[in-house]
């Protein structure tokens, strides 16, 4: 199977959607880190702007999906739902 990665921001427009992100991302963090599949995550914060740099790999396209799939059942995604994403995905499957 081919690896799938995705690249790009996570862009806050406000100061309340950067306090969410840095309240919840430690725990985002850890847990992905610990799923099945996944070969590297992280989000760095671009210094003090309200834009973090994303990018994570996944050994498979079952691992990312499952882990998509599990983000948007906690909190993190819930509450993060209406953040700007401006990501790249590569290794996915045609559909």
């Amino acid at each position: 199977m081919t690896e799938v990665a995705l690249a790009g921001q996570l862009v806050c427009a406000s100061p309340a959607e950067s306090e969410v992100v840095e309240a919840l991302l430690p725990q985002h963090v850890l847990l992905t880190r610990a799923e099945p599949g996944c070969l590297l995550f992280e989000v760095t914060r671009r210094g003090s702007s309200p834009v973090w740099d994303v990018a994570e790999r996944f050994d498979n396209e079952d691992a990312f999906r499952a882990h998509q799939a599990r983000v948007a059942e906690i909190a993190w995604g819930a509450e993060t739902a209406a953040i700007r994403r401006v990501y790249t995905v590569t290794g996915l499957a045609a559909e």
